[in-house]
């Protein structure tokens, strides 16, 4: 299935139904009052967050979503039945805001949430509802109000505690691989990642994290270089993010310290926030660096980055070194997660009185 991760969409609630006039006529029931109906409240439009569902492509091609109208009222004190509501489900992590003035008016954040979008218009009022015992034969009655019509932007963003940055072909897809149930492809060819991929990691019972793996970062990224920033956006809601260098290109005139140096770089650019976030260097492919100079590479790449930050060598395909940053990560993760704790509710008997 393709990943879209953005759709722009036309929503409409229904209008309520118009009430009736009508009165009662029946042989020997020469005054039999007024016995129209109220109309019916147009169907609304609602979101709800569905954690089977991980793209926006429904939206990409579906624009249009429109809500029925309530029935009119009717005679012989019939009401207009209510219209359907339509419920558009969502992945998780999605964005909506108006796509006029870009306010956001709802997050999905949990699976189950449900949030109206469009409300429907409420039934216009048939002359049963005017009958008082001053005015016994009323002739108003009202139309349905209009329901309401927007115009929104989706925008998902993946939830996960921690994301993978770093260059094309620094092993990002293997490390995630390794250490979670996601499979994306690995191949030995920049950019083979080219949409986000999420994968939960097992620490042990009931201790697990989420890691997100995007699309590589280059250097002009922000001026649309490689797939430009359209993925870091999925970066913004974890906690941590992991700086993925490779230890050992097969070009000896790459140097990873100038390549982790532009992806520093780019991030800033692209959100001074995201920026902000805890940064960890994860130096990986050491299986191809001699076992001597392993330590002395990875102080001198320290070094020329002037980074004081946790730093962790690994080799994801050989899977080495990596118990410890799993444990690193996890240990970073549930100390920075929400905790509610009950107050003690114990019963505890009034201390007798002196009286």
């Amino acid at each position: 299935m393709k990943f879209v991760d953005e759709a722009t969409i036309d929503i409409a609630a229904g209008d309520g139904g118009a009430g009736c006039v009508s009165f009662r006529r029946e042989k020997f029931i020469p005054f039999g009052g007024p016995n129209g109906g109220n109309g019916g409240r147009g169907g609304s439009v609602f979101a709800v967050a569905d954690r089977n569902i991980n793209t926006l492509i429904d939206y990409r091609y579906a624009r249009r979503h429109e809500a029925r109208n309530g029935e009119q009222g009717r005679g012989s004190d019939q009401f207009g039945a209510a219209s359907d509501d339509i419920v558009l489900r969502m992945p998780v992590g999605t964005i909506i805001s108006d796509f006029e003035t870009g306010d956001v008016l709802v997050e999905l954040l949990e699976h189950g949430q449900r949030e109206i979008l469009a409300k429907g218009g409420d039934g216009g009022f048939g002359n049963l509802h005017y009958k008082t015992a001053t005015n016994r034969s009323p002739r108003q009655k009202t139309p349905g109000w209009p329901g309401e019509a927007k115009k929104l932007k989706l925008e998902l963003r993946v939830l996960a505690d921690v994301g993978l940055l770093g260059m094309p072909n620094a092993g990002k897809s293997t490390l995630i691989t390794a250490i979670s149930n996601a499979r994306p492809k690995i191949a030995d060819y920049p950019f083979t990642t080219l949409a986000p991929n999420l994968g939960v990691v097992r620490v042990g019972p009931e201790r697990s994290f989420v890691v997100a793996d995007i699309p590589g970062l280059i250097e002009g990224a922000s001026e649309g270089a490689g797939l430009g920033h359209q993925f870091l956006r999925h970066l913004q809601r974890t906690r941590l993010l992991l700086h993925i260098v490779d230890a050992a290109p097969f070009d000896d005139s790459v140097d990873p310290v100038q390549q982790a140096k532009a992806i520093v770089a780019e991030l800033k650019k692209y959100d001074p926030k995201l920026h902000a976030k805890p940064r960890w260097l994860v130096f990986n492919k050491l299986d191809m660096v001699p076992e001597a100079e392993r330590e002395q590479r990875v102080k001198d790449y320290v070094k020329r980055l002037r980074y004081k930050g946790p730093v962790f060598s690994i080799s994801a395909l050989a899977r080495a070194g990596l118990q410890p940053l799993v444990e690193a990560i996890y240990t970073d993760v549930a100390k920075h997660q929400r905790v509610d704790v009950l107050p003690d509710q114990r019963f505890e008997a009034p201390a007798p009185s002196d009286e």
